[in-house]
């Protein structure tokens, strides 16, 4: 059997692309980690249920946690109890049985550990250093518990389950653990009643640089803004934040956003994917390497990216737009994290979902509501517009609208008003903002920029 998918498209042309097939088989199996049946719901059994019932209990009762994507012990418990599951999926056929089971003597081939190292990696002795599964599995003082053997070149699959399920732990890295132990960031402003629930962490002090995580949930009625050490590389979880603006200017690993509603985020580069889930009425801007979407409605994209983005299922009226702000240093930090303004595929999405035929899922934002958006913090940085510039449309509706206010400042000017009339014509014109301002939500947004005293330089902490 092939070891490699490729796939080949023209005549002449192969796209030098290939999955690993067991890993791909890996990653197919895992997506049962949040398969909702109506068999669990009625007898309270996982399914596919495990041959042996489960067999960590303790694991079983911590995971209650209420975001499952997020709970690394529901993690554990799920690959602890379909081991055997995911051991044979990777066993050769001569090595099934006709059922397509294991037997005590079955061998799994060192290219099937090396695709586990895809779930599985770990220590030795509680060291800082973390290793793929395949080379702690190969290290020779572990073969006699691994079930390696020299000879063979293959596992012992008894021993090597026997062996993995005594060594299996939950993720010392991970978000639960990152909320529960990770040093607590006080990056939101101590407002009265709206910081008591927020909760905002970092394991950036103890992780590998390779799982440096941030943690942000329910943030709410909140201006947040850091350009900090804390965040670059970092992977970032943000989950339930309500009402909120929240800029992170550092060049990211990675950002998941699940569960918020009525916010604006704007991200520094994200290096490798920009995830959304279960999103009402959000704003984000970035440039980010991959943008994904599932379970949002009214969501707004302004993006930079070089691949497609992926609208997953159940999103209801996305609008995409291109990227249209600028920090100054978001130039040196597209660089870091190997982002460049071509190619640019904001505008042609890809919809994998079972409705893919419904192409009204999304809409390119028109013109004539394009405006640019102005981050407003002072940083050090050489970028003073927007990386690659606007599309044409977009640019000419900029023009248009900027003649406007020109033709408009010259009326007011060709008025020849009083002193007197001047000062009256201001007041109503004030009073005229103050209303959209009120009527727009903008209040709110222009209102959380005004820093408490201490905290007046908070972007740049």
């Amino acid at each position: 059997e092939a070891d490699i998918l490729r796939f080949g498209f023209g005549f002449h042309h192969f796209l030098a692309l290939s999955v690993d097939t067991l890993q791909f088989l890996l990653f197919l199996y895992i997506q049962q980690l949040n398969k909702v049946s109506l068999r669990t719901s009625l007898i309270g059994e996982e399914w596919p249920s495990p041959r042996n019932r489960s067999q960590s209990p303790d694991l079983a009762e911590k995971s209650s946690c209420h975001n499952k994507n997020w709970n690394d012990y529901s993690h554990q418990a799920f690959v602890y109890d379909h081991l055997s599951d995911l051991l044979e999926l990777l066993l050769d056929p001569e090595q099934l049985t006709a059922s397509f089971h294991s037997t005590h003597s079955s061998l799994v081939s060192r290219e099937a550990v090396v695709a586990l190292s895809f779930l599985i990696e770990g220590t030795v002795s509680g060291a800082r250093k973390i290793y793929p599964l395949h080379e702690l599995a190969l290290w020779q003082p572990l073969h006699a518990e691994s079930g390696f053997s020299r000879l063979s070149k293959t596992f012992s699959f008894y021993k090597l389950e026997a062996w993995l399920r005594t060594c299996l732990t939950g993720n010392p890295f991970g978000t639960s653990a990152c909320l529960k132990s990770g040093k607590k960031l006080a990056w939101a402003h101590q407002v009265e009643g709206t910081t008591k629930r927020a909760k905002i962490a970092c394991n950036t002090h103890v992780a590998p640089r390779m799982h440096r995580m941030v943690v942000m949930s329910q943030v709410y009625k909140q201006t947040l803004a850091k350009s900090s050490d804390t965040l670059v590389g970092a992977h970032v979880k943000i989950h339930r934040c309500n009402e909120s603006f929240i800029y992170l200017l550092s060049p990211l690993r990675s950002v998941t956003i699940e569960k918020c509603r009525n916010s604006t985020f704007v991200l520094g580069p994200v290096q490798t994917a920009l995830h959304l889930h279960s999103c009402d009425n959000i704003k984000v801007i970035a440039a980010c390497h991959r943008l994904s979407i599932s379970s949002t409605a009214g969501c707004v994209f302004h993006i930079l990216t070089p691949t497609r983005p992926l609208i997953l299922s159940g999103n209801q009226t996305v609008t995409l737009a291109p990227f249209h702000t600028h920090y100054p240093m978001l130039e040196d930090h597209m660089a870091r994290t190997g982002l460049a303004t071509v190619p640019n595929y904001w505008d042609n999405p890809m919809i994998v979902c079972r409705e893919s035929s419904d192409t009204s899922v999304f809409r390119l934002l028109p013109p004539c509501e394009f405006y640019v958006f102005i981050i407003p913090f002072e940083m050090e940085g050489d970028t003073t517009e927007i990386p690659g510039g606007l599309p044409y449309a977009y640019q000419k509706a900029l023009r248009q609208r900027e003649q406007k206010i020109q033709i408009w400042q010259k009326t007011v000017k060709e008025a020849r008003l009083t002193k007197d009339q001047r000062k009256q014509f201001q007041v109503l014109v004030e009073n005229k903002f103050y209303e959209w301002l009120i009527n727009t939500g903008h209040r709110q947004q222009l209102d959380s920029l005004v820093p408490p005293a201490a905290g007046s330089k908070q972007a740049a902490g």
